[in-house]
């Protein structure tokens, strides 16, 4: 039989154990611990060489989480890993409200600008990148100001475009595509439109080589087709709350289906990125704020 004092014990360990996972989740995973997590994938299609990809994603930028020191720690640790090609797939700006002071864009690019990698570091915009710009909204489309900052500081930005890259390198060539944020437009309560184009962004492809798509939400995967031998993704952060390998809320129509991680469907790959930020509200528990490295094997 279970004492009183048993049954008070047991709740006063539930109510510190309750306190203990509130800090860390609110205060520690999101703003302190930074990790690399790696991937290493052998797409069906691939016929370069090896190549290693880092990439950077949904930094949210804003104090007290993500403060420029935070972001020149995030960069120096990217170009640590010596990938051949870093890739920022957007969402720039802070994704809730609970920012106690902002870093401007101008600040947070001039950093991003310090990125370096032999074949370059291309970004894409995230659907942050243009809900935080009035004007792009009123407009209904570009041109976007952070996409002007991202190239004012040197850095391409792949808006439904497409580069080939590695001509004459030991990875051989291949072709980098960047998709538009598939949320862009707001057009009312919690509708969106996409100034993604898929179709588009394929015919600038023009000949065989391999090719890989930057798309910041992961939910255009279903109709990406095997001419593209992985996709890079972000935006779900990874449900920002993560438990056995399972997040209760993901913002995306699959749920947990493109939520984190490598999926392979079929001879198609995906990577999603846990990313560095929060959206909604600033908690991270289980999925570490992280720079992401893929690794192309053959």
């Amino acid at each position: 039989m279970i004492s009183r004092r048993g049954v008070l014990k047991g709740l006063l360990g539930a109510f510190l154990a309750g306190i203990f996972a509130s800090a860390y989740g609110f205060f520690i995973e999101p703003a302190l611990r930074l990790r690399v997590k790696r991937w290493r994938i052998a797409p069906a299609n691939w016929t370069a060489g090896p190549l290693r990809i880092a990439v950077v994603a949904d930094l949210h930028m804003g104090e007290p989480f993500v403060t420029l020191k935070r972001l020149e720690q995030v960069v120096a640790r990217t170009n640590a890993l010596g990938a051949d090609l870093i890739v920022v797939l957007g969402d720039l700006e802070a994704g809730h409200r609970f920012v106690t002071r902002k870093v401007s864009m101008e600040a947070t690019v001039a950093v991003l600008a310090r990125l370096a990698a032999p074949m370059g570091v291309h970004a894409i915009l995230g659907n942050h990148d243009w809900w935080h710009d009035r004007a792009a909204q009123a407009r209904g489309g570009g041109p976007n100001r952070i996409a002007g900052l991202l190239r004012a500081a040197g850095i391409p930005v792949l808006q439904n475009d497409a580069v080939k890259l590695g001509d004459g390198s030991a990875t051989g060539a291949f072709w980098l595509a960047g998709l538009e944020d598939q949320l862009a437009i707001g057009i009312g309560e919690m509708i969106f439109r996409g100034l993604h184009d898929l179709p588009g962004t394929l015919g600038k492809l023009t000949d065989d080589a391999p090719a890989i798509l930057l798309a910041h939400e992961p939910d255009i995967f279903p109709n990406v087709p095997d001419r593209i031998a992985l996709t890079l993704s972000g935006h779900t952060h990874g449900g920002q709350v993560r438990l056995f390998g399972w997040s209760p809320v993901v913002p995306s129509e699959y749920g947990n289906r493109f939520a984190y991680g490598h999926v392979r469907e079929g001879g198609r790959d995906l990577v999603v990125s846990g990313g560095i930020g929060c959206s909604i509200l600033p908690v991270r528990f289980g999925v570490v704020p992280e720079i992401t490295l893929v690794e192309i094997a053959v």
